[in-house]
């Protein structure tokens, strides 16, 4: 029988690290070089010059919806697309003009709202009514 003399020392109760965080290394740089790269692209309609778009004016651009649902814009008629280039062009003036809207009394709710759509998404600030009077027979 061998008996252990008590001067030998302890049997070390710790786990070396040192091995594990190599191999997460190795294994985390594995990870980053075999993620594939992003090739693909987003597509994306950027803002186009609109010639056929009414001119914006400085001082005050006045937006008429009449009854039969279509919208003026300065006296003449625009698509919603031109509409909405002809606000978000009034809102980059360095000096936005007043937007001054003048539904006809017989005009739909739902196309006066759409010029509110518009205007909010083309972030308008300034904006007024004109035309009320038209409403004091009802």
């Amino acid at each position: 029988m061998v008996r252990i003399a008590a001067a030998e020392a302890p049997t070390m109760g710790e786990i070396n690290m040192t091995p594990l965080i190599d191999v997460m290394l190795v294994l985390l740089v594995m990870f980053i070089i075999t993620i594939p790269i992003q090739t693909h692209g987003v597509e994306m309609d950027l803002p186009q010059d609109c010639p056929s778009c009414p001119v914006v004016e400085r001082l005050k651009n006045k937006i008429v919806v009449t009854s039969s649902g279509s919208v003026l814009w300065n006296g003449s008629p625009v698509t919603s697309d031109e509409l909405a280039y002809s606000l978000r062009a009034s809102v980059r003036m360095t000096q936005p003009p007043e937007l001054q809207l003048q539904p006809e009394s017989e005009a739909r709710y739902e196309a006066v709202n759409n010029v509110f759509v518009a205007a909010k998404r083309a972030e308008v600030q300034r904006m007024g009514f004109v035309g009320n009077e038209t409403y004091r027979s009802f």
